[in-house]
């Protein structure tokens, strides 16, 4: 059976995703989900985790209602 074995991505609604993808940056050392193929996501022991907001009115994980996403790696 599958295992979990790390988080793949974090995604979550935000008003202005730039904005406060640059704050997290900042304040934290998490860098957004990569703008390109030649910037390298957050890299752990496990994989890669995204950390990245989106805008308040995306469509890209349903519901208006559901804020947060979270991908879990799994092997």
């Amino acid at each position: 059976m599958e295992h979990v074995t790390g988080i793949g991505g974090v995604f979550f609604r935000a008003k202005n995703p730039e904005t406060l993808s640059a704050w997290y940056e900042e304040m934290f050392g998490i860098s957004g989900a990569p703008r390109d193929y030649n910037t390298a996501p957050w890299i752990q022991q496990a994989g890669a985790t995204v950390f990245a907001p989106f805008p308040s009115d995306t469509e890209y994980f349903g519901n208006p209602g559901q804020a947060w996403m979270i991908n879990f790696r799994v092997a």
